[in-house]
Protein backbone atom coordinates (compact mmCIF):
# COMPACT_ATOMS: atom_id res chain seq x y z
CA UNK A 1 0.00 0.00 0.00
CA UNK A 2 1.19 3.54 -0.70
CA UNK A 3 -0.21 7.02 -0.17
CA UNK A 4 -2.48 8.38 -2.95
CA UNK A 5 -0.45 9.86 -5.79
CA UNK A 6 -0.96 11.24 -9.31
CA UNK A 7 -2.71 8.10 -10.58
CA UNK A 8 -5.26 8.25 -7.75
CA UNK A 9 -5.97 11.92 -8.44
CA UNK A 10 -6.33 11.29 -12.18
CA UNK A 11 -8.84 8.51 -11.53
CA UNK A 12 -10.65 10.69 -8.97
CA UNK A 13 -11.05 13.36 -11.66
CA UNK A 14 -12.58 10.78 -13.99
CA UNK A 15 -14.86 9.61 -11.17
CA UNK A 16 -16.09 13.15 -10.55
CA UNK A 17 -16.69 13.64 -14.28
CA UNK A 18 -18.59 10.35 -14.45
CA UNK A 19 -20.81 11.64 -11.63
CA UNK A 20 -22.44 8.46 -10.34
CA UNK A 21 -25.85 9.37 -8.90
CA UNK A 22 -26.77 8.81 -5.25
CA UNK A 23 -27.48 5.15 -4.65
CA UNK A 24 -25.30 3.93 -7.53
CA UNK A 25 -23.47 0.72 -6.70
CA UNK A 26 -19.72 1.34 -6.90
CA UNK A 27 -16.82 -1.10 -6.50
CA UNK A 28 -13.29 0.13 -5.77
CA UNK A 29 -10.95 -2.81 -6.45
CA UNK A 30 -7.43 -2.51 -5.02
CA UNK A 31 -8.64 0.28 -2.77
CA UNK A 32 -5.37 0.91 -0.90
CA UNK A 33 -6.03 3.71 1.59
CA UNK A 34 -9.64 3.96 0.39
CA UNK A 35 -9.31 7.40 -1.20
CA UNK A 36 -11.39 6.58 -4.27
CA UNK A 37 -13.99 4.63 -2.31
CA UNK A 38 -14.45 7.62 0.01
CA UNK A 39 -14.73 9.99 -2.95
CA UNK A 40 -17.57 7.86 -4.36
CA UNK A 41 -19.23 7.59 -0.93
CA UNK A 42 -19.22 11.39 -0.58
CA UNK A 43 -21.44 11.47 -3.67
CA UNK A 44 -23.96 9.20 -2.00
CA UNK A 45 -22.98 6.01 -3.80
CA UNK A 46 -23.30 2.57 -2.23
CA UNK A 47 -19.62 1.64 -2.13
CA UNK A 48 -17.75 -1.62 -1.70
CA UNK A 49 -13.95 -1.59 -1.53
CA UNK A 50 -11.63 -4.60 -1.88
CA UNK A 51 -7.92 -5.09 -1.31
CA UNK A 52 -5.69 -8.13 -0.83
CA UNK A 53 -3.50 -6.35 1.72
CA UNK A 54 -4.47 -6.59 5.38
CA UNK A 55 -2.79 -3.25 6.04
CA UNK A 56 -4.74 -1.61 3.20
CA UNK A 57 -8.04 -3.01 4.50
CA UNK A 58 -7.28 -1.78 8.01
CA UNK A 59 -6.27 1.67 6.70
CA UNK A 60 -9.34 2.00 4.48
CA UNK A 61 -11.60 1.01 7.38
CA UNK A 62 -9.92 3.57 9.63
CA UNK A 63 -10.29 6.31 7.01
CA UNK A 64 -13.96 5.43 6.48
CA UNK A 65 -14.52 5.59 10.25
CA UNK A 66 -12.68 8.92 10.56
CA UNK A 67 -14.70 10.48 7.75
CA UNK A 68 -17.94 8.78 8.88
CA UNK A 69 -18.63 7.60 5.37
CA UNK A 70 -20.41 4.27 4.76
CA UNK A 71 -18.06 2.00 2.80
CA UNK A 72 -18.20 -1.79 2.90
CA UNK A 73 -14.57 -2.98 2.90
CA UNK A 74 -13.56 -6.56 2.15
CA UNK A 75 -10.22 -8.34 2.03
CA UNK A 76 -9.66 -10.53 -1.00
CA UNK A 77 -7.96 -11.09 -4.35
CA UNK A 78 -9.48 -8.70 -6.88
CA UNK A 79 -13.12 -9.67 -7.48
CA UNK A 80 -13.20 -12.84 -5.38
CA UNK A 81 -15.23 -11.31 -2.49
CA UNK A 82 -17.88 -9.79 -4.80
CA UNK A 83 -18.50 -12.40 -7.50
CA UNK A 84 -22.21 -12.52 -6.67
CA UNK A 85 -22.83 -8.78 -7.18
CA UNK A 86 -23.02 -6.35 -10.09
CA UNK A 87 -22.15 -2.65 -10.17
CA UNK A 88 -22.94 0.60 -11.92
CA UNK A 89 -19.30 1.70 -11.66
CA UNK A 90 -16.06 -0.16 -11.05
CA UNK A 91 -12.87 1.77 -10.18
CA UNK A 92 -9.46 0.13 -10.55
CA UNK A 93 -5.99 1.46 -9.80
CA UNK A 94 -4.01 -1.79 -9.85
CA UNK A 95 -0.26 -2.38 -9.65
CA UNK A 96 1.08 -1.67 -13.15
CA UNK A 97 4.84 -1.03 -12.98
CA UNK A 98 6.89 -3.45 -15.12
CA UNK A 99 9.37 -5.35 -12.96
CA UNK A 100 12.34 -7.64 -13.70
CA UNK A 101 11.59 -11.32 -13.17
CA UNK A 102 12.68 -12.40 -9.72
CA UNK A 103 11.54 -16.02 -9.74
CA UNK A 104 8.43 -15.27 -7.68
CA UNK A 105 5.53 -12.87 -7.60
CA UNK A 106 5.69 -9.49 -5.86
CA UNK A 107 5.54 -9.51 -2.10
CA UNK A 108 5.60 -7.04 0.77
CA UNK A 109 5.16 -3.38 -0.10
CA UNK A 110 6.08 -4.11 -3.74
CA UNK A 111 2.66 -5.70 -4.23
CA UNK A 112 1.32 -2.16 -4.46
CA UNK A 113 3.22 -1.43 -7.68
CA UNK A 114 5.09 -4.42 -9.20
CA UNK A 115 3.15 -6.17 -11.97
CA UNK A 116 5.43 -8.57 -13.85
CA UNK A 117 7.71 -7.95 -16.81
CA UNK A 118 5.04 -6.25 -18.92
CA UNK A 119 3.15 -4.55 -16.08
CA UNK A 120 0.00 -6.53 -16.81
CA UNK A 121 -0.01 -9.11 -14.01
CA UNK A 122 -3.37 -7.82 -12.75
CA UNK A 123 -4.47 -5.64 -15.65
CA UNK A 124 -5.28 -8.62 -17.87
CA UNK A 125 -7.31 -10.24 -15.08
CA UNK A 126 -9.28 -7.06 -14.52
CA UNK A 127 -10.02 -6.74 -18.24
CA UNK A 128 -11.16 -10.35 -18.29
CA UNK A 129 -13.27 -10.43 -15.12
CA UNK A 130 -14.68 -6.91 -14.65
CA UNK A 131 -17.16 -6.93 -17.58
CA UNK A 132 -19.25 -9.69 -15.97
CA UNK A 133 -19.67 -7.54 -12.84
CA UNK A 134 -21.02 -4.51 -14.70
CA UNK A 135 -24.74 -3.88 -14.91
CA UNK A 136 -26.12 -2.91 -18.35
CA UNK A 137 -24.88 0.64 -18.89
CA UNK A 138 -22.27 0.13 -16.17
CA UNK A 139 -18.81 1.68 -16.47
CA UNK A 140 -15.29 0.54 -15.64
CA UNK A 141 -12.70 3.27 -14.98
CA UNK A 142 -9.13 2.00 -14.82
CA UNK A 143 -5.88 3.93 -14.49
CA UNK A 144 -2.41 2.70 -15.38
CA UNK A 145 0.87 3.68 -16.99
CA UNK A 146 1.16 3.72 -20.78
CA UNK A 147 4.29 1.61 -20.19
CA UNK A 148 1.91 -1.25 -19.42
CA UNK A 149 0.18 -1.08 -22.78
CA UNK A 150 -2.96 1.03 -22.99
CA UNK A 151 -3.69 -0.37 -26.46
CA UNK A 152 -3.73 -3.87 -24.98
CA UNK A 153 -6.23 -2.78 -22.32
CA UNK A 154 -8.49 -1.26 -24.96
CA UNK A 155 -8.23 -4.38 -27.12
CA UNK A 156 -9.20 -6.73 -24.27
CA UNK A 157 -12.10 -4.60 -23.07
CA UNK A 158 -13.50 -4.18 -26.58
CA UNK A 159 -13.16 -7.94 -27.17
CA UNK A 160 -15.29 -8.41 -24.03
CA UNK A 161 -18.06 -6.36 -25.63
CA UNK A 162 -17.41 -3.04 -23.90
CA UNK A 163 -17.15 0.37 -25.54
CA UNK A 164 -13.69 1.53 -24.40
CA UNK A 165 -11.59 4.66 -24.88
CA UNK A 166 -8.88 6.71 -23.17
CA UNK A 167 -10.58 9.63 -21.41
CA UNK A 168 -7.65 11.13 -19.52
CA UNK A 169 -3.89 11.41 -19.96
CA UNK A 170 -1.21 12.98 -17.80
CA UNK A 171 2.57 13.10 -18.09
CA UNK A 172 4.40 12.96 -14.76
CA UNK A 173 8.01 12.83 -13.60
CA UNK A 174 9.43 9.41 -12.79
CA UNK A 175 8.79 8.35 -9.23
CA UNK A 176 11.29 6.47 -7.05
CA UNK A 177 10.30 3.02 -8.37
CA UNK A 178 10.68 3.90 -12.05
CA UNK A 179 13.91 5.76 -11.41
CA UNK A 180 15.34 2.70 -9.67
CA UNK A 181 14.72 0.50 -12.74
CA UNK A 182 15.09 3.08 -15.50
CA UNK A 183 18.11 1.33 -17.07
CA UNK A 184 16.29 -2.01 -17.13
CA UNK A 185 13.21 -0.42 -18.73
CA UNK A 186 15.36 1.09 -21.48
CA UNK A 187 17.22 -2.18 -22.10
CA UNK A 188 13.88 -3.99 -22.29
CA UNK A 189 12.53 -1.56 -24.86
CA UNK A 190 9.71 -0.38 -22.61
CA UNK A 191 11.20 3.09 -22.29
CA UNK A 192 12.59 5.10 -25.22
CA UNK A 193 16.18 6.39 -24.88
CA UNK A 194 15.10 10.04 -24.61
CA UNK A 195 11.94 9.46 -22.62
CA UNK A 196 12.16 11.10 -19.20
CA UNK A 197 8.51 11.19 -18.09
CA UNK A 198 5.76 8.64 -17.56
CA UNK A 199 2.34 8.90 -19.17
CA UNK A 200 -0.67 7.89 -17.08
CA UNK A 201 -3.98 7.05 -18.76
CA UNK A 202 -7.53 6.54 -17.57
CA UNK A 203 -9.56 4.15 -19.68
CA UNK A 204 -13.36 4.22 -19.60
CA UNK A 205 -15.22 1.10 -20.68
CA UNK A 206 -19.02 0.90 -20.78
CA UNK A 207 -21.21 -2.16 -21.00
CA UNK A 208 -23.98 -1.66 -23.57
CA UNK A 209 -27.53 -1.48 -22.22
Amino acid sequence: MYAPQDDTELLAEALREEGPPPGARVLDVGTGSGALALEAARRGAEVTAVDVSRRAVWTARLNAWLTRLPVRIRRGNLFAPVRDRTYDLILANPPYVPAPEAGRGPHGRARAWDAGRDGRLLLDRICRDAPALLRPGGVLLIVHSALSGSDRTLELLRAAGLKASVVRRRWIAFGPVLRSREDWLRRSGLLAPAEDREELVVIRAERPC
